[in-house]
């Protein structure tokens, strides 16, 4: 069952430094939950006899939820640099939403989740807690996902709300061209007005459209960093911002480090 997914790694900062540690094994869902869902995420590590490890990743404008030792819970969209301190052994099965897509499953506006780490079973039943621990018993993938979906699907509408693919599309598009930098550009192309656009983000997504506009450039920064072909000047360029300062400026602000310190591993 396990598949590629495409930029799956996207956002893990300084991924060389964990690759020893941990493995992240990503899954596609099944066509009843595709819009919903973006993938699923099981990720398994050993520690055992070293020093705890911390993993850290600019997160994404996705709510997930996470099925581990302590209990399933809903991550809402986190705005800040997302951190998970690894220690002894175990494995932990995610679920990551579609921008737009957990609304269906949740009892309000998304962006009331922002921030937010809340027990699962106010979304999806006292079922959420007791299937955890049979999720985390397995050690076969497809049978991880296979108990997940199950839970999922009991809760997943008859039909997909439009307007939540419509935000999807939006992210999607709005994360791969980087010249898209200005939120009344993303407007124009949607055909929307920018209240609007804005309007349906605190809805559906939990961030603003200027947010994602800015952690898709950022999430670029870190991935050419980490590839060792990063020139600050010339990305600044490529990435829409007046000079190389103002890049400087916002990794630092989202990442807690300077580029510069960044690229000598420096967390």
């Amino acid at each position: 069952m396990a598949q590629r997914v495409p930029n799956a790694g996207r956002g893990v900062l300084h991924p060389g430094q964990g690759a020893s540690r941990f493995t992240v094994t990503p899954v596609p869902p099944g066509p009843a939950l595709a819009a919903y869902v973006e993938y699923h995420w099981i990720v398994r590590w050993d520690v055992t006899g070293q020093p705890p490890y911390e993993q850290r990743v600019l997160s994404h404008p996705n709510v997930h939820l996470v099925f581990e030792e302590s209990g399933p819970l809903v991550h809402g969209v986190t705005r800040g640099v997302y951190a998970r301190r690894l220690i002894g052994a175990g494995q932990v099965h995610g679920v990551k939403f579609l921008p737009g897509g957990f609304r269906a499953f949740a009892s309000g506006p998304v962006r009331e989740l922002t921030d937010r780490v809340l027990p699962a079973a106010g979304a999806f039943g006292p079922e959420a807690d007791e299937l955890c621990p049979r999720v985390l018993a397995r050690t076969d993938t497809d049978g991880m996902v296979s108990l997940v979906e199950g839970l999922l699907l009991t809760r997943v509408p008859t039909r997909p709300d439009p307007q939540a693919v419509q935000v999807a599309a939006m992210v999607g598009a709005m994360a791969a061209d980087h010249t898209m930098v200005r939120v009344e550009q993303a407007a124009a192309r949607f055909e929307i007005s920018p209240r609007t656009m804005q309007r349906l983000f605190a809805e559906y997504v939990g961030v603003s459209p200027k947010w994602v506009l800015r952690r898709a450039r950022l999430h670029e920064a870190a991935q050419r960093a980490d590839s060792g072909t990063a020139d600050w000047a010339a990305l600044a360029s490529d990435l829409g911002y007046a000079d190389q300062a103002h890049l400087t400026r916002d990794f630092t602000a989202a990442v807690g480090v300077t580029p510069s310190r960044y690229l000598r591993g420096g967390r």
